[in-house]
């Protein structure tokens, strides 16, 4: 034991981040781990003067620490955020392993490769119309997780103020009929369709015609399932909210999955993305 908490301290002290960053201290629980993202998702306590009490996930300073803690065990930890932007966890030490869930709980989360046909299910958007992946094909599409009730502004607001950014940018090209975008609840039994609709319009600026480009939908929870397993995502739910990883897919025009993004993102990487793969198809 004290030489699995040796290798972590010694591999996060490693990747220590530069420059000025808040740090403060976590205790909590892991709930689930991904080492192929380099993120644990712990049910935490308060953290005094920066966050209440919940379960959410966190990029490691260190992958290493996303492969030796398994779910169950007691962890302490620093959070570190740059800006209070980017949070991660460094110098993890596992406290207690004597709650560890089987290897079965444990496993990670694969998703389809690139190249992979994406799944053709039906989903509900903000107008209560059924859609379904295969009606955007001949666009580029991007597609992206999110819920309403999200309270942490790095994770969901910032999904939907970069869609955001790209609808807008879109909006003033000839790429915009060439491509869509495509926002799915986590939280179906609260994100309704009226729910889904005003929270897009606060997005769209109040402009409803922009519902054309931009969908937000949702589906039944064993169709969530099968999406989030196609696409990598791994989300569970605990103290009335929703921890998930932050999964956004690339579908090419022919309908197969072209790339994914997780943490590490740009909005105008996925808008340059999203722009090739509809040009890619447009007859020259």
């Amino acid at each position: 034991m004290k030489r699995i908490v040796a290798l972590i301290v010694f591999a996060v002290a490693i990747g220590a981040c530069k420059g000025k960053a808040a740090r403060y201290e976590l205790t909590g629980e892991v709930v689930q781990r991904n080492p192929a993202t380099s993120e644990i998702t712990v049910k935490h306590e308060e953290i005094p003067g920066f966050m209440p009490a919940m379960t959410m996930p966190y990029k490691v300073s260190s992958p290493l620490a996303a492969a030796i803690v398994e779910p169950g065990d007691k962890i302490a930890a620093d959070v570190i955020t740059d800006n209070g932007k980017d949070y991660r966890l460094d110098n993890i030490r596992i406290t207690d392993t004597s709650g560890r869930k089987t290897p079965k709980a444990a496993a990670a989360v694969h998703a389809l490769p690139p190249g992979s046909r994406a799944p053709d299910l039906e989903l509900v958007n903000q107008d209560g119309k059924p859609i379904r992946l295969a009606d955007f094909k001949g666009k580029a599409l991007l597609v992206t997780f999110i819920y309403t009730r999200c309270p942490l502004p790095n994770f969901c607001p910032r999904l939907s103020s970069e869609f955001a950014r790209i609808h807008d940018d879109l909006a003033k090209t000839p790429d915009y009929s060439r491509t869509h975008l495509l926002a799915i609840t986590l939280d179906p039994k609260y994100d309704t369709p009226d729910v889904l609709r005003k929270y897009g319009l606060a997005y769209l600026h109040g402009d409803a015609s922009g519902f054309s480009h931009w969908d937000f939908a949702a589906t039944s929870p064993d169709t969530l399932d099968k999406l989030a397993g196609a696409f990598g995502l791994s989300y569970q739910e605990a103290d009335n909210q929703i921890s998930h990883t932050m999964n956004i897919v690339l579908i090419a025009p022919d309908g197969t999955i072209s790339k994914y993004w997780t943490t590490d993102w740009t909005m105008s990487e996925l808008e340059d993305a999203l722009r090739q793969a509809a040009r890619k198809s447009s007859p020259r």
